[in-house]
């Protein structure tokens, strides 16, 4: 088995337990390498976490100094420097980083934060006007929405300031009220206000990617869960700016009414709805439609949905699209937490909420690494853009490429020159003066600083967070004990035949059965035809050797039987147990082969030769080549523990 760890295990277990003491001391020596108490103590704690039996300090010593001792091996044999090794690893190290660039807790607080949403829905009422193209015309908007908040305040009709203000187009219809709506169907911003609103009030004017809003929160509802329904759907007739009138109307409810009758005279809904529904997707599958809550749906379709019984079939439902039948199939209450995470954590990496984690994370970043910006850049920036004559290509590059002032330091002394700035600059940018010249580059400070000390983070958290560290460590050491344990173990027990054959003769009885084993051929065909026809050939064929009749069938017969080689005791394997040991029928294990029984084989008392227990002697072999091999190892590297260190891990663990 790959010593390996599962990079999702380890992404919860290790990002935990960051509060390592201050002082990390040595705790031994490996060969003259370093092992810290934090990676003992990382690896001895998970180790405690997956035992029933608890192991001391003292017995986990040895097998860690075995294990590092093998990791020793390893990179003097040079598996470390392997480039197959190093690709690998350096994947690993990509895959582990992404869960140390985002804010954990953050990004938990927004999948709980939409679950306890979801279990309410808000009535809301709502006022759009355009954002602007400028920050100007933002805050002019925000300025114009704030004084129609005064007017209902002051007791104007929240309808007419719709009508008279309002860009959002679907005031023709609703006037504004939007009724109830569902958590997860508008954008965050929104929802957030609307969330956040209490009932009765006023929401104070805000801006998301669409729009400047006001929104006003009529009430409140218990979540209704999500309907099953099925339909069938005959479309009013479209064109360009064609307005239906009623004959066309009446045409299209005449079709929807025959069809109708169809059902209540006892013909298959399902079957109607995929000769006649013109909502093809849906039709395909009998008019079934996926699973919907409120607000995903044109209102009359949802009010039918929602309130007709389990199995019962609706008359016709007219809606702006035509007429409809709805079939009623369920009604499902909103999950557990757990039932819904899956989908709330898809919803969030869809939207602008992905980002949050992120960009509190890189707050967290720049905080940690002391970042500095310089308070005299602008003034700098101003000083050169005067002396130059103004902002133009070449003052991009012969003035800010070129420059060494420093705009910003973080880390250990790190300091970022102007010149990185170039690469962010518009050299064809046009401005009204030196003033707006300079405020604009020193505005992308912020955002070349997040970019430059985010990178400088992952580039060194192997040194700056000891979590990270371990977790590679751990695969590193993992990688290099898989390979160096494959040749120096494995692979010479597995190669090694006639070893194990003279460990098998020199020890029959220690490989000794309890119970007797069925040992033989269990042939698996796809019908009983081709089993019998399989079976009446090997019945012609039974005087030659085994292999010769295997070979002659698979060559037959080929995919359509399947031959297992099994040795196997009473109640290891059900198929064996129904056809050896007269056990109750099962179903055939293998996808496609139903028809199972023997070909040939006997019941053992005990082991004929090698093969019988091959597994149990292997393993045999690998236990002495493994203890032999350390033995060699100690001989050959130093190891050297920190006995006060290690009476203090103890006392920790007592």
């Amino acid at each position: 088995m790959k010593l390996k760890l599962f990079v999702s295990a380890l992404i919860i277990a290790g990002v935990v337990g960051g509060a390592y003491a201050a002082k990390d001391p040595v705790l031994m020596k490996i060969n003259n390498k370093e092992v810290k108490v934090s990676e003992f103590e990382y690896l001895y704690k998970k180790n405690l976490e997956q035992q029933v039996n608890k192991e001391s300090i003292d017995e986990y010593v040895d097998r860690f100094v075995n294990y590092k001792l093998k990791v020793a091996e390893a990179e003097r044999l040079g598996y470390d420097t392997l480039p197959r090794i190093k690709k690998e690893l350096e994947g690993y190290k990509t895959d582990m980083l992404t869960p140390f660039l985002i804010d954990t807790d953050l990004q938990e607080k927004l999948v709980k934060e939409a679950y306890e949403r979801m279990k309410t829905d808000v009535n809301v009422s709502h006022i759009m006007l355009s954002r602007g193209r400028t920050k100007a015309e933002e805050n002019r908007q925000l300025a114009k929405m704030d004084s129609i908040r005064n007017c209902i305040l002051n007791g104007e009709s929240f309808t007419d300031l719709v009508m008279k203000y309002s860009i959002d187009r679907s005031k023709e219809n609703n006037k504004g009220e939007y009724g109830f709506i569902t958590s997860g169907v508008f954008p965050y911003a929104f929802e957030k206000v609307v969330y956040e609103t209490p009932v009765g009030e006023l929401s104070k004017p805000f801006v998301t990617d669409y729009g400047v809003h006001m929104v006003k929160v009529n009430g409140t509802r218990p979540n209704d869960g999500k309907v099953e329904v099925a339909h069938i759907l005959r479309l009013f007739p479209r064109g360009l700016g064609m307005v239906i009138s009623d004959s066309a109307k009446a045409v299209v409810k005449a079709s929807i009414d025959s069809i109708y009758n169809c059902i209540l005279n006892g013909e298959d809904f399902e079957e109607l709805a995929r000769q006649y529904s013109q909502d093809k997707n849906s039709a395909r599958n009998g008019g079934k439609l996926p699973p919907f809550g409120r607000n995903y749906m044109v209102k009359p379709f949802e009010e039918v949905a929602y309130s007709l019984p389990n199995g019962e079939i609706s008359a016709p439902v007219e809606t702006s699209y035509g007429y409809h039948i709805i079939k009623k199939i369920g009604h499902n209450p909103l999950g557990t937490f757990d039932e819904t995470r899956s989908a709330i954590e898809q919803k969030i990496k869809n939207d602008e909420r992905s980002m949050m984690p992120i960009e509190s994370k890189n707050a967290q970043i720049l905080k940690e690494q002391n970042y500095q910006k310089n308070n005299q850049l602008k003034e700098y920036i101003l000083k050169e853009l005067n002396v130059h004559g103004g902002y133009d290509s070449t003052f991009v590059t012969d003035v800010i490429a070129k420059s060494n002032f420093t705009m910003f330091t973080y880390g250990a002394n790190q300091k970022s020159p102007l010149s990185n700035m170039a690469k962010l600059l518009n050299p064809k940018a046009k401005f009204a003066s030196n003033d707006i010249a300079a405020a604009e580059i020193e505005a992308n400070v912020d955002r070349l600083a997040t970019q430059e000390i985010v990178k400088y983070y992952s580039d060194n958290l192997i040194d700056l967070n000891p979590d990270y560290r371990n977790l590679m460590n751990e695969y590193r050491d993992g990688t290099l004990l898989f390979e160096v344990m494959n040749k120096e173990v494995w692979n010479k027990a597995k190669s090694n035949d006639e070893a194990l054959l003279q460990r098998f003769n020199a020890n029959r009885s220690k490989y000794q059965w309890d119970e007797p084993h069925f040992k033989g051929i269990m042939i698996c065909a796809k019908s009983d035809s081709i089993m019998n026809e399989a079976i009446s050939m090997y019945n012609t064929l039974k005087s030659e050797p085994e292999d010769s009749i295997t070979s002659a069938l698979n060559k037959k017969f080929g995919r359509n039987i399947k031959m297992v080689r099994v040795v196997s005791q009473k109640g290891e394997n059900d198929m064996v147990d129904y056809v050896a040991f007269n056990g109750k029928h099962v179903e055939s294990n293998y996808t496609g082969y139903p028809v199972y029984r023997i070909l040939y084989g006997k019941i053992l008392k005990e082991p004929e030769e090698l093969s019988d227990v091959k597994g149990l002697v292997s393993s045999d072999y690998q236990d002495d080549l493994e203890k032999e091999w350390i033995e060699g190892l100690h001989k050959r590297y130093s190891v050297n523990i920190d006995k006060q260190v290690l009476k203090q891990l103890k006392k920790k663990y007592k």
